[in-house]
């Protein structure tokens, strides 16, 4: 019988889906526009163009564009993919080249064809291919791949990458090929005629190349022969007669054929190491120049040589010079190969002259196109100039008047400073080669002509060559060694084939035979013939065409060892030759679906379609080429479609030998693929007759087993019989289609379909009741045929078949194919006579087992022959009763798992070691304590044999961190949310359970995937980056507090509508206070000009007065823009295609009551000139600072924006100052930044210079140092031209300087910037004007510089630097102009008159703020004490009461740590003679006094501000108000102090003091604040000038700092930025520099950081609000605290922070601690704060419920049932997002018309559901209603299998771990209300009411009497489950009887069984006796 079985030739299978193929480019190409627009191009002259291949002139133009073009085409496939694992879309992709056009498409036939991208170039394609460049990614080692299409051309090479870069890289020598690999593309170079007799021997260049990226220089490729001789001498690949024939990336191989000694050699392919390179170059030590000098000699007299031996009349036009003629070096003497040598050798292979005359030209593009990306590391223009020397050293005219002898040494200085080696990137190890029998040199082996790479089933690899003339596929096993990455070439094996092609899919190979059959291979074991329906196979041809098809098999030159085999199968053709006449053929139905063309070869030319060849593998599917253009496509089926089917046959073949194992899969495929086989549902069925025959079974006399045959029809004895093509029918068709499935579907069903809770359990009863007499299991006839080929593996598969069946029982979604497995297992189990397996089978599947009792004999003297495996256990491994004694901590051996195939099994078995027994190692080191891994090749078991008791664990973990440790590890296994829904519900409970556990306190650092598991959407979103602004969209509208829009125009153009709503709704939902402040702040509508015409007043004159009224209200509106800025700071992301809309700066009117315009240009009124260029800067600023500084912004956008008009040109200079303030000018190219200075107006550099230096702040940039220094002329050498540099870019600059080397220290800038602090006025009116901005800016930059080093400026000692300022500050000599500037200074100015000493006018602001920045923070007393205003009255007259607020601000900076938030602390700033009684003799000045006082107070205020910035301190902002009362108080009163001070001091003071309060509430948008803003806003006559509205308008933008996203930092850099911009001496009007340059109050930006944290919900994503729990560190002023913020809220400084969580009871907790990092927050924070919360089940948002008396919990927390009878359903979308609760309760928990539940089951599900929601765990829905299911079915009795009783039993006793570790432990489990115990308790009820009426089953089970049929099997092996009592066949003697119950308990525990479950066994035990036992209370238990 086994001889038919393996007999593979007589098998045939059945190929599908055959269809003709045609490449999509094809079709494509015909509506391309191709050739003709191309030859219109080509026609023009060539001068020109570049051509690209360099033919010039018509004529080679001409000849391109030939007819043959269509010809020429070729194409490739390969398998694509997209998407990730879940929805993995596979398709295919096709490259297609005809003539200059390459078409990349994608799709195949299922999914319809679509072109991707098409390119046409310019001369005909060589050839395309796909390949990846690596590139590499940052500094670091990892690369990212790049997907490229590659093109060649003769001349050069496109490279188009799938991201859309293209670039084009120029060969230097004409390309015979190119390979892809691994790296990128090879290169073998064209030899040309003449190499061989020019080259002398042993002097040969590099023939194959390398191209890791296509802007990297191409190099030569060397290599390591596996010689006997050298060695393993590196050198590079130079013989010509190699030639590569296969390239592969994975592994990274290279097959080459040498054409000399006809072997083919396999070589790996891998990156040169550095000491091979160097061995290459072997670059000489001496830097001199002999030995390279002899070198360069040696080229040339061998060039020399060379080319005089060319016959010179003739040779170089006709030949080329051919590629001998180049220099070239011997690679034996190890010389570099230089570039001179490799190109001069390139230029002069070329074929024909004038492509040479054009090569310079190319080379010199190649070098400009990658000049074009910086990023890479691109060639030097060298390049181009080595190749044009190279060349002219060459020029084959007057070479003989050159050089007058071949050995002169003239022209060595010339070469050598060209010559410059190549590096070799890759290098080429030999691996392998084939072996040359003595025999074979009369024909050689030709090249092969396909190499491809291929595995067999049992995943073996195999490298194949196909050689075509000898019609042989060589086959060469490789494995992969262990160790090293390297590959070990193992046998060859040939076989005949004509063509040959991989099927990577199904792990075959395909085989087109010398005869035209196809036969498949896997690996090289042949499977079987493949029958194409619709294509005759030749073997069945007709007679007249046999001689025609058989001679190539009489050709053949088979090899002396090719084996008798081979023989006999290429001599199949004849037995099967004759046939019946070709009319019969005609008949063929298949045939009619293909177009005519078959029809006609048939019946006119006679002719059968023959294929010709294979192409275009792509995973099943290959093409046949038919030859005559015809291609068919077919596929070829697949092993196994039935899940159940392949995971069985892996598991065989992993236990199997791999010889058996291949026989089995071989046979498989061809009984499951045979022509006209079963269809997929049959699949189960074939497979277990398949597999039982193989075992030695004879199927047709097991009753089961025959049953199947009805579904399956022929035996497969009888089904290897090839199947005939002709489909006439006969009488067996008839016969089969009674015996077919559907003929009987009606009356019978298969005993093998998966068992549901339908009624299938009575038609196994009925069917099999009539069995049994139809054979005895005695009958003879059931004997296994131990001749059987698996027969000595029964044991071993059939236990590999358990562990499988054991894995799907863990899979809901498998465990119906559990069923069918199980019917195959029992027989095994029951003739090897392991009735414990039958006992565990018949306990799962109680009603389908009892139904098989058929065993067949296995013969004593074969059982020897059966290889017991050592793993196979007496004792049954279940899954199931391993986790229950986990859960009850019993000791247990380690489970058996098969590596690969058993997955689900182990991940439970140690999760539940690490979870339920507590063992941390478990997933790690001690794996092998709970699994024992089984490998087919297992000598004994006794090693693993060590069982655990419990105590042996190490110190139990708290459960939390096992939870932790669990989830972590289940994610790094891949374990989603989704496989745990497919976990039954018992197994599942632990793992749930630690979910639960760590959703309630999860880490802020877990990774996407964790979260995911536990359900934290809000986390998983987090560690998405998205901002709000970016979410906007999906966001949808929300709250807005916007008021009704007027008109859409009026909305856009003020330039502040992109806050965003719902934040600012959320912050200050209470009011409209946002639309008020852009009220205030909008300066592009009229204003207002109310004047009332008096009667006396003409109407000229009333025009006069209302344009005068105009011009005051226009100091406000010009000062508005620097508001507006901080206001929107960073709260809009552009649009890159349209420029930044800019609000005009509205200076016009509307004078009631007729709305009239008022102008201030009607001429009427002086109009100071320039009025509006600084506004309108601040306008540009104000508009550029809304962009984000996330938001894409590139140079070409920056250029984009700029203006046509010149009058905006001062916008845009803004719009410049912003973006470097932003930090987007760092993208600016430098063109553009040297454009925009030299055509620029004074503003563009101004807002330029300061812009980039802001973006590089603090950075030493050079090329930004350089840029300033040109603008400030005392950095430049004194010799260098005077540059006229206007004075307000000489202060910006200056402040440049400062930023640029902020901190840093610098010694050369301090030096300067502290000289140019007092740089005096020059001759010729230089310096003269506005000498004090100048200063100050020196002084503030010198601050910056030296940021709080204090004293310890290291290397400036002996500058003095505070000495220095000290005098700059209070007078005194002017020093001797140290350096070189000395001759600057040489004669004094002609106009102002200083003599020698410092005019401390001029120098006092700049030095005292110097001072205060270098001592920032420094606490120096010292210092501290030079800036205390005088003591005496007549020192105080000489100070300037402004200079006394900058000491004083000055004085408390640097005391910082002494700031204290009351007004003691203020008033302590004013010395003691201002505070005392005043003697009224003394002479004092009132007025002297007032002032000082107040300027003072409002420094100390200042001070304050600072100390206390964005803090929201409300100490400080109480005293802060309470010095505004008072000087509103004093200004409202004109009283006598009023009088002294002076309105303009007050009003000063009063600013500052404005300013401090919107520091300190930053960001907050107070609302005291805000009305004393409102107020000043209001007052717009008198004194109220340019500068007071511009520092209130200030105020109120930082008040609303970026929206209140905003608000400001105490860091050192923060306060010096905002001592630049809120310097207290503010413009008199609009063009006002002269003691401050205005640009600099933007330089607040500076100092804002985003802090605040906004909630968004997860589910609407939405902003709401949440309760926030902050704790400080602790400081020496206060403990460490905790406060509760409701957020969105401010957060204060994170570095005063020490953790920041999100508090339930609302929302899920979520803590971020900032003790470990503050990177994480600062990254939310930066992401527009927002912070992602979930909203707990049961509750409401904070919005919805502001008080928490509607959530869910509070209504029934009176009584905890009352609570679940008042709890609705319908009420439950307030509570919960969760889709499935929300649909569950609409169906589950209402009564419906269809449906009309029990008033139980309705409360039930809603006592469900609301436990669900408010223990919020909505996953265990699915657990609750299982668990109810279970039991119901148990009590009802209509269970089917013990599988939900398993479950069941799980649960209980998970539940009973958890409470027995005591109470305490309660509120970890999930399952915690009363729910459980009643179901425990119904099932309890239910079995023991049972077992009273049937414990004569029970005893008959315990006696192993013959089970009983009916339901009663049913339910004792329910309770044999529940009651985990053992297998009890051989132990029965044990328990009955027994004496008393201590005898009992002492038998029982040796058996395991729970002594709660024992007791209840006690009356049947203890029964049969009659004795005292009966009484015991059974209740109690």
């Amino acid at each position: 019988m086994s001889e038919v079985v393996y007999e593979e030739t007589a098998t045939m299978i059945a190929a599908g889906e055959l269809q003709s193929f045609v490449p999509f480019g094809r079709e494509h190409c015909k509506n391309h526009p191709n050739a003709f627009n191309l030859q219109l191009r080509e026609l023009q002259p060539a001068s020109e163009l570049w051509s690209s291949d360099g033919a010039a002139g018509l004529v080679g133009s001409l000849q391109e564009v030939s007819l043959q073009e269509r010809e020429r085409e070729s194409w490739e496939l390969r398998k694509g993919c997209v998407g990730v694992s879940e929805e993995y879309v596979e398709f295919e992709e096709e490259l297609y080249v005809a003539g200059n056009v390459v078409v990349w498409s994608q799709g195949s036939r299922n999914q319809a064809s679509s072109v991707y991208k098409a390119f046409t170039v310019d001369s005909p394609v060589q050839q395309a291919l796909w390949c990846s460049f690596a590139v590499p990614k940052n500094k670091k080692e990892e690369e990212e791949v790049e997907q490229t299409v590659c093109i060649i051309q003769s001349s050069c090479v496109n490279v188009h990458t799938v991201t859309g870069k293209d670039f084009i890289a120029p060969l230097p020598f004409p390309v015979s090929n190119v390979w892809a690999t691994k790296f990128g593309l090879l290169l073998e170079r064209k030899n040309t005629a003449g190499d061989a007799q020019l080259n002398p021997p042993g002097e040969l260049l590099p023939t194959v190349f390398s191209m890791l990226h296509p802007l990297d220089e191409i190099a030569p490729v060397v290599c390591k022969p596996a010689g006997l001789f050298e060695g393993s001498r590196v050198q590079y690949v130079s013989d010509s007669t190699m030639k590569i024939v296969f390239s592969c990336s994975e592994p990274s191989i290279v097959v080459s054929y040498d054409i000399a000694q006809g072997i083919h050699s396999v070589w790996a392919l891998r990156k040169v190491t550095h000491d091979e390179r160097s061995a290459v170059l072997q670059i000489p030590s001496e830097a001199g120049g002999t030995p390279l000098g002899v070198l360069a000699s040696g080229f040339l007299t061998s060039l020399l040589s060379k080319v005089s031996r060319l016959d010179p009349s003739g040779g170089i036009g006709a030949t080329g010079l051919g590629s001998g003629t180049g220099t070239s070096c011997p690679v034996g003497t190890g010389s570099a190969l230089h570039y001179s040598a490799l190109h001069s050798k390139i230029l002069t292979s070329s074929p024909g002259l004038h492509s040479r005359v054009h090569c310079p030209s190319i080379s010199n593009m190649a070098a400009l196109s990658r000049a074009h990306s910086p990023g890479m590391a691109a060639p030097s223009f060298s390049g181009a100039a080595r190749f044009n020397t190279s060349f002219h050293c060459l020029s084959p005219r007057g070479h003989h008047g050159l050089l007058p002898s071949p050995n002169s040494t003239v022209n060595e200085t010339i070469l050598l400073p060209e010559m410059e080696p190549i590096i070799p990137a890759l290098c080429m190890d030999q691996l392998w080669s084939e072996t040359v029998t003595a025999g074979c040199h009369r024909e050689m082996s030709s090249q092969a002509s396909k190499v491809f790479l291929t595995s067999d089933l049992c995943e073996n690899r195999y490298l194949c060559f196909l050689v075509e003339s000898h019609q042989q596929l060589r086959c060469v096993k490789f494995i992969e060694s262990n160790d090293t990455p390297q590959l070990i070439f193992a046998s060859v094996t040939t076989i005949h084939a004509k063509d040959a092609e991989p099927l990577p899919n199904i792990d075959a190979t395909l085989v087109l035979e010398a005869c035209g059959s196809l036969v498949l291979y896997t690996g090289i074991t042949r499977v079987s013939k493949v029958f194409v329906p619709g294509l005759l196979s030749p073997t069945f041809s007709l007679t007249n065409h046999l001689p025609h098809l058989s001679t190539p098999v009489e050709n053949v030159s088979t090899p002396a060892n090719a084996g008798s085999r081979h023989l006999q199968r290429l001599e199949e053709v004849d037995p099967h030759a004759v046939m019946p006449s070709p009319v019969s053929e005609l008949r063929n139905p298949n045939i009619k679906h293909h177009e005519g063309s078959f029809l006609e070869d048939f019946s006119f030319q006679q002719a059968t379609p023959y294929i010709r060849a294979l192409r275009d593998p792509v995973c099943n599917r290959v093409n046949l080429d038919l030859g005559s253009g015809t291609v068919l496509r077919i596929s070829i089926p697949e092993i196994a479609t039935s899940e159940l089917v392949k995971k069985c046959l892996r598991a065989i073949c992993f236990i199997l030998p791999k010889e058996a194992a291949m026989k089995v899969l071989v046979k498989w495929y061809n009984i499951y693929n045979a022509p006209g086989g079963p269809s997929a549902h049959a699949e189960w069925n074939l497979f277990v007759t398949c597999f039982m025959t193989l075992m030695g079974y004879n199927t047709e006399r097991l009753t089961w087993t025959r049953n199947l045959h009805f579904e399956v029809p022929l035996s497969p004895v009888i089904a290897a019989k090839k199947a005939r093509p002709s489909d006439g029918g006969s009488d067996e068709d008839w016969d089969y289609l009674l015996g077919s499935h559907y003929h009987r579907q009606m009356t019978y069903q298969p005993v093998c379909v998966p068992v549901d809770s339908s009624g299938t359990g009575s038609t196994f009863t009925t069917e099999t009741d009539g069995l049994h007499s139809v054979s005895a299991p005695s009958s003879p006839s059931l004997k296994l045929d131990a001749s059987a080929p698996l027969f000595p593996h029964i044991p071993a598969l059939f236990y590999v078949l358990h562990l499988l069946y054991q894995e799907l029982q863990l899979d809901e979604l498998q465990r119906a194919r559990a069923s069918s497995l199980v019917c195959l297992l029992q027989q095994l189990a029951r003739d090897l006579q392991l009735d414990v397996y039958v006992d565990l089978y018949w306990r799962d599947y109680p009603s389908l087992i009892s139904g098989f009792t058929e065993t067949c004999l296995i013969d004593e003297a074969l059982v020897a022959q059966m290889q017991r495996p050592s793993f196979l256990r007496a004792e049954p491994p279940c899954i199931f009763s391993w986790l229950s004694s986990c859960l009850r901590e019993e000791e247990i051996p380690p489970f058996p798992y098969l590596v690969g195939i058993c997955q689900r099994t182990r991940l439970l078995v140690l999760s539940y070691a690490l979870y339920i027994i507590g063992d941390e190692n478990a997933t790690s080191t001690d794996v092998s304590k709970y699994l024992v891994k089984l490998s087919a090749g297992q000598k004994s078991c006794a090693s693993d044999q060590h069982y655990r008791r419990q105590s042996s664990v190490k110190v139990k973990l708290t459960s939390e961190s096992l939870a932790e440790q669990l989830v972590v590890w289940l994610t790094s296994e891949g374990f989603t949310l989704k496989d745990l829904e497919s976990v039954p519900f018992g197994v599942a409970l632990p793992i749930r359970e630690a979910i639960y556990r760590c959703r309630e306190q999860p880490c802020s650092d877990w990774s996407e995937e964790v979260c995911l598991l536990i359900g934290r959407q809000d986390l998983t979103k987090q560690a998405h980056k998205m901002t709000l602004a970016k979410s906007k969209a999906s966001v949808g509208s929300g709250l807005s507090l916007e008021p009704p829009a007027t008109t859409e125009a009026d909305e856009e153009e003020d330039g502040m509508s992109d806050i965003i709503q719902e934040v600012t709704g959320l912050i200050w939902s209470q009011d409209l206070r946002v639309q008020e402040v852009r009220r205030l702040l909008q300066s592009s509508r009229p204003v207002r000009v109310s004047v009332v015409q008096l009667p006396e007043v003409s109407d000229h004159e009333y025009i006069e007065e209302k344009e005068n009224k105009l011009l005051q209200l226009c100091q406000r509106t010009m000062a508005l823009p620097v508001g507006r800025g901080l206001f929107t700071l960073f709260s809009y992301h552009p649009v890159p295609t349209e420029p930044l809309p800019v609000p005009k700066l509205n200076l016009t009117g509307r004078a009631p009551p007729r709305n009239t315009m008022v102008d201030l240009n009607s001429g009427n009124i002086d109009v100071p000139p320039n009025m509006t260029s600084w506004p309108s800067f601040h306008n540009g600023v104000a508009a550029g600072l809304k962009i984000a500084p996330a938001s894409q912004v590139e140079s070409a956008w920056i250029d984009y924006n700029k203006p046509k008009s010149p009058e905006l040109a001062n916008e845009y200079a803004g719009f410049l100052m912003a973006l470097g303030l932003n930090g987007h000018l760092t993208k600016l190219a430098t063109l553009n930044i040297h454009d925009y200075l030299t055509k620029g107006t004074e503003m563009t550099s101004i807002g330029l210079l300061l812009g980039v230096s802001s973006a590089k702040l603090g950075t030493m940039d050079m090329s930004i140092t350089r840029l300033l220094s040109i603008h400030i002329p005392a950095l430049l050498p004194p010799t260098s031209t005077e540059l006229d540099v206007p004075h307000n870019v000489q202060v910006a600059a200056v402040i440049g300087i400062g930023l640029v080397y902020q901190g840093t220290g610098h010694r050369h800038n301090a030096e300067v910037l502290l000289s140019e602090i007092g740089r005096p006025p020059g001759p010729e009116m230089e310096y003269c004007t506005d000498r004090e901005s100048y200063s100050l800016a020196a002084g503030l930059a010198l601050g910056m510089v030296c940021l709080g080093h204090g004293s310890n400026l290291i290397g400036m000692t002996d500058l003095n630097v505070p000495e220095q300022l000290y005098q700059y500050m209070v007078g005194g000599h002017r020093r001797a102009q140290a350096g070189a500037n000395r001759e600057r200074h040489k004669s004094p100015s002609y106009q102002i008159k200083e003599g020698d000493t410092i005019n401390v006018d001029v120098t006092c602001p700049g030095a005292t703020l110097a001072l205060a920045m270098i001592y920032l923070k420094t606490n120096n007393r010292s210092i501290a004490d030079w800036l205390k205003p005088p003591d005496t009255w007549f020192l105080l007259d000489f100070i300037k009461p402004e200079f006394l607020l900058l000491r004083t601000l000055a004085r408390c900076l640097i005391m910082w740590d002494e700031i204290l938030p009351n007004t003691e602390w203020v008033k302590s700033n004013i010395p003691q003679i201002m505070r005392g009684a005043f003697d009224p003799s003394e002479d004092i000045n009132m007025e002297t006094m007032a002032q000082a006082q107040d300027y003072i107070t409002a420094g100390a205020c200042i001070a304050l501000g600072l100390r206390f910035a964005g803090s929201a301190n409300s100490d400080a902002f109480d005293c802060l108000y309470e010095f505004a009362r008072t000087f509103m108080k004093i200004m409202s009163f004109a009283s006598t102090a009023a009088v002294q001070m002076g309105y303009y001091n007050l009003q000063t003071c009063l600013s500052m003091i404005l300013l401090a309060m919107s520091m300190v509430m930053s960001g907050t948008g107070d609302l005291k604040v805000l009305q004393l803003c409102r107020f000043f806003h209001k007052r717009t006559g008198g004194e109220m000038n340019y500068g007071f509205h511009m520092a209130h308008h200030m105020a109120l933008g930082l008040l609303f700092l970026g929206g209140g996203r905003y608000t400001l930092g105490t860091s050192n850099s923060a306060i010096a930025a905002l001592l630049c911009a809120l310097y207290p001496h503010f413009p008199a009007h609009s063009t006002d520099n002269r003691y401050h340059l205005q640009a600099l109050r933007h330089l607040a930006v500076l100092a804002a950081e985003p802090r605040l944290l906004v909630p968004v919900d997860v589910d609407s994503l939405k902003p709401c609000y949440a309760l926030l729990e902050v704790t400080y560190k602790e400081t020496k002023w206060y403990d460490e605290t905790t406060v509760e913020l409701m957020a969105p809220t401010m957060l204060p400084e994170l570095h005063l922070l020490k953790r920041v969580k999100v508090k339930g009871p609302r929302y899920w907790e979520l803590s971020i601690d900032l003790s470990k990092e503050t990177h994480h927050l600062k990254s939310i924070l930066s992401r527009d704060g927002v912070l992602y919360v979930k909203l707990r089940a049961g509750q409401l948002p904070y919005k919805d419920d502001p008080q928490g008396w509607k959530s869910l919990l509070a209504s029934s927390v009176n009584h905890r049932s009352s609570g679940i009878r008042t709890f609705k359903p319908e009420t439950i979308s307030a509570f919960t997002s969760e889709p499935a609760l929300v649909s569950f309760a609409e169906f589950f928990c209402k009564t419906s018309e269809e449906m009309k539940p029990t008033e139980d089951t309705l409360v039930l599900f809603s006592a469900m559901l609301y436990e669900c929601v408010t223990q919020e765990c909505p996953e265990m829905l699915p657990t609750y209603i299982a668990i109810e299911q279970a039991v119901g079915a148990l009590c009802r009795g209509d269970v089917l299998q013990t599988f939900p009783v398993w479950q069941l039993r799980l649960v209980v006793e998970l539940w009973d771990s958890r409470v027995l570790r005591g109470p305490a432990n309660r509120h970890d489990a999930l399952l915690i209300s009363e729910f459980l115990p009643v179901m425990k308790n119904m099932v309890d009820l239910a079995l023991d009411s049972w077992l009273k009426d049937n414990s004569s089953a029970l005893r008959s089970y315990m006696r192993s009497e013959i089970l009983p049929k009916d339901t009663q099997s049913i339910m004792l092996a329910c309770f044999l489950v529940y009651r985990s009592i053992p297998c009890l066949r051989n132990t029965h003697t044990q328990l009955e009887g027994c004496s008393s119950l201590g005898d009992l308990l002492s038998r029982s525990s040796q058996l395991g069984i729970p002594l709660r479950d024992l007791l209840r066994l006690l009356p049947i035990l203890v029964g049969s006796t009659s004795g005292p036992h009966t009484c015991f209370p059974l209740q109690a238990f």
